[in-house]
């Protein structure tokens, strides 16, 4: 098998199916918000958001190489498998991150890029050192990881409005089950790493307890899109129905032989929730 190049390496650093989901998320804001369709502007929204989150996932694995080394999930990353010199990744990050802030300051607008600027230094400066404090860092990464498509509805609007807030609010929710099932069945591996995740630190019970929570949560919120005018029932019962599914699949971590079967299976439904509910709404907005 041939070394992977540097080209290679550095595309891999920037974790290109997270940055492909986020620039879709952004994508699925512009076009939810309603704004005039400039091909230009879109490109340049999106291809700003990319920067600013492929910027994040690289500073990321920059300041958690040696943890990345300890867990078998990461271990064969080009930087803890010492494939490339950390300070490369580090530019390389940097020059990610400057190019998107200058991008979006400079041809989209200046909320859009005070966003982008936001979530990659709330990833990289708190979520990032708070992963090996405290559990809590689960809910302050969410934060900058549910900013994308708030991105894509501030580049088409120039403002922060109610309809933008809640799809800020779906991608936060949806964030915090999605993560809960990863850490129950990565649990080890997080464990060996130092990370301070719920099922480590409060145990297994209290992880499913707070994923049903959440999935009840997030119900109503995606519902919040309906009084809006963004979109309607249509989005409204497939909305529900995923919904109800998404709890069911949590309740179900309740039972005492749910384990780590179970928590994989949740983790894959929700992955697969996310799109299908995007895609209720764009067939929705292009019905309505």
């Amino acid at each position: 098998m041939s070394k992977p190049s540097m080209t290679r390496d550095l595309w891999a650093l920037t974790k290109p199916k997270i940055t492909r989901m986020n620039v879709l998320m952004a994508l699925g804001g512009y076009a939810l918000a309603g704004g005039l369709w400039e091909p230009a502007k879109v490109l340049t929204a999106l291809l700003g958001t990319a920067l600013a989150v492929a910027s994040a996932n690289v500073l990321n694995q920059y300041l958690e190489r040696d943890i990345d080394g300890r867990m078998a999930r990461t271990a064969g990353r080009p930087l803890p498998n010492q494939r490339m010199a950390p300070q490369a990744a580090l530019w390389f990050g940097i020059a990610l991150g400057v190019a998107s802030v200058v991008m979006l300051w400079a041809l989209v607008n200046p909320i859009t890029a005070g966003l982008g600027l936001f979530a990659l230094l709330a990833y990289v400066l708190v979520y990032t050192p708070l992963k090996q404090k405290t559990p809590l860092s689960l809910l302050i990464g969410a934060v900058p990881g549910a900013i994308p498509p708030l991105m894509g509805w501030t580049a088409a609007t120039g403002v922060i409005d109610p309809g933008g807030a809640v799809l800020f609010g779906i991608l936060l929710v949806w964030q915090l089950p999605h993560f809960l099932a990863i850490a129950l069945y990565r649990k080890d591996d997080y464990a060996r790493a130092g990370f301070k995740t719920v099922p480590v630190v409060r145990g297994d019970r209290v992880a499913k307890a707070q994923a049903v929570a959440w999935s009840i949560a997030l119900v109503p919120i995606t519902l919040a899109l309906i009084p809006l005018g963004v979109a309607s029932w249509l989005y409204g019962g497939i909305a529900l129905a995923l919904g109800a599914w998404f709890v069911g699949w949590s309740l179900r971590g309740l039972r005492p032989d749910a384990g780590v079967k179970w928590a994989r299976g949740f983790f894959l439904f929700s992955v697969a929730y996310l799109p299908a509910l995007i895609l209720a709404l764009a067939v929705d907005v292009s019905i309505f």
